[in-house]
């Protein structure tokens, strides 16, 4: 079991609260509408190499703190979708850079996944949301196949179902005939995840709707599941949804808190993800990899493992910044 955390690490991203003169690290520069009108793609190509070489570096972090599990931002190519590969100038450069830090998670045993953002909505009637996402999509793929990692969902891309449209079992087929247009470099690593309010998707929704029709497996996600039970117990759904993967294939889980346990405020959504988790994760007894969801990203992992894995914890570095170069 690994577990691991979500596009941006704090130590490196905040260097200077962790008593380090490094420079900052992070792979979701990006840039507002105006700036990429204004400067094009020679300044996206500058941005995307900074950010494919900070990839590197956070690899290399986690291997020292022994996190072997990264979620990459989707934000790596500032307007990835506005132009082609071949117009960045430096294309040649962020492949070779892409394709080490493949090489490195190769080495390390790292598993590496993505989660587009919820503007990406299969299941839409409207084609020019279905279009953008087959677009948004595809980019996704490509970088993947830059990175070199495998085409199976052991590097998973995952999306939700995101919305319903007065019917679910219609969405539900769209979802599916669109899976039909996208690559193969996506269809082969595609998860789709149970959703945190009533009247979407539930792991049971997706299992009989999705996976019984195109065969792409389920992210359980805990905490979506106590407000989307689709009627059955968290280990019935977990069970469920882990039964989806590949038998050769380790399934990922996501695991949340609700920010309310930090702070006993009832304006706060009780969606909303908390900074650390503090329960014992249960996984009744099934292998899962573990992505922490929370605010406190690589934090929240380490202070996991020192509330809860106690012995495996006591042979790591402490938590600071390191020196980061390669």
């Amino acid at each position: 079991m690994n577990l691991g955390y979500a596009c941006i690490n704090m130590n490196l991203s905040n260097p200077k609260q962790f008593g380090s003169d490094n420079d900052k690290v992070t792979t979701n520069r990006s840039m507002i509408r105006r700036t990429f009108d204004e400067k094009g793609v020679d300044y996206v190509s500058e941005l995307a190499l900074q950010n494919v070489i900070d990839l590197n570096h956070i690899i290399k972090w986690n291997e020292k703190h022994n996190i072997k599990f990264f979620r990459m931002s989707s934000e790596i190519f500032p307007w990835a979708s506005e132009y082609k590969w071949e117009d960045l100038p430096d294309i040649e450069l962020i492949k070779v850079w892409l394709n080490n830090a493949g090489l490195l998670a190769e080495q390390y045993g790292h598993r590496l996944t993505s989660h587009p953002g919820p503007f990406n909505v299969l299941v839409s009637p409207n084609p020019n949301v279905v279009d953008n996402t087959i677009t948004d999509l595809s980019i996704h793929g490509d970088i993947f196949d830059f990175i070199g990692l495998s085409r199976t969902p052991y590097n998973k891309i995952n999306i939700h179902c995101n919305g319903v449209y007065g019917d679910k079992e219609s969405a539900l087929d769209r979802f599916c005939k669109n899976f039909e247009r996208l690559p193969e470099n996506v269809q082969t690593r595609l998860v789709v995840e149970n959703d945190d309010k009533a009247s979407m998707y539930s792991v049971k929704d997706l299992y009989y709707g999705v996976y019984k029709r195109i065969g792409i497996p389920i992210v359980f996600d805990y905490h979506h599941h106590k407000f989307c039970s689709g009627d059955m117990s968290e280990q019935e759904a977990l069970e469920m949804a882990i039964s989806t993967w590949p038998k050769d294939i380790v399934p990922v889980v996501h695991y949340s808190e609700s920010r309310r346990k930090e702070q006993l405020d009832e304006t706060i959504r009780v969606q909303a993800h908390s900074d650390y988790i503090y329960d014992a994760i249960d996984t009744y007894g099934h292998n899962v990899d573990i992505m922490v969801e929370a605010k406190h990203k690589e934090l929240a992992v380490q202070k996991y493992k020192e509330l809860h894995m106690t012995d495996h914890y006591s042979s790591l570095p402490s938590v600071k910044a390191y020196d980061y170069g390669l």
